[in-house]
């Protein structure tokens, strides 16, 4: 059974600096994909970042290039994500999500990841 369990979420000043972690479980990830999304009351879940596990390829959406950077550790099979300069509408909670690509690019559809950890809030004050 895969598992996602994300961590490292808090409070943070603008400006500031977060690093979030996710363990994944229950698997080889060989071919895979892992990938951030965040959720803000009231709006849809936005994708962040994806990263394949086998290559280390990533995708970045616009809004956080510069600022927000996905990373993996296969040694502690863990995905990062860096996040600097951030801002309070940066708030929100934050998943960690698994899927498996099978040959296919790397995706920001969140339909295509079929593991999810339960989430982590981060706050960005002012």
């Amino acid at each position: 059974q895969v598992q996602v369990v994300e961590s490292g979420g808090g409070l943070a000043q603008a400006g500031g600096s977060l690093r979030l972690s996710c363990a994944v479980s229950g698997r080889s990830f060989g071919g895979w994909a892992m990938g951030w999304f965040r959720q803000a009351p009231g709006e849809e879940r936005e994708f962040l970042a994806t990263i394949s596990w086998t290559s280390g390829s990533t995708l970045h959406t616009d809004s956080v290039k510069g600022r927000f950077a996905i990373s993996r550790d296969i040694a502690k099979n863990t995905v990062s994500l860096q996040m600097n300069s951030l801002k309070p509408e940066d708030t929100a909670i934050y998943y960690c999500a698994a899927g498996a690509l099978g040959g296919r690019h790397l995706r920001s559809q969140a339909d295509f990841y079929s593991y999810w950890g339960q989430g982590t809030q981060v706050t960005v004050s002012a």
